[in-house]
């Protein structure tokens, strides 16, 4: 029983050779992808208040 708990471990706990990582995309483009969208969806419902914002900001800027 001992010789067959010890070769179940050794199977078990063998090193594995590194897998490669295909077809699965990074945290980072995910992250990317998301915040492009999340501007683009903002601006597309706030576009009128972000122009008057930024016209406002430069215009005390310049008046000054």
């Amino acid at each position: 029983m001992s010789l067959l708990l010890t070769r179940l471990f050794l199977l078990v706990m063998k090193p594995r050779p590194a897998e490669k990582e295909r077809g699965d995309v990074p945290g980072w483009v995910l992250i990317t992808v998301m915040t492009a969208g999340l501007v683009v969806a903002i601006w597309l419902v706030a576009e009128e208040q972000l122009k008057t914002m930024l016209e406002d900001a430069l215009d005390s800027v310049t008046n000054k």
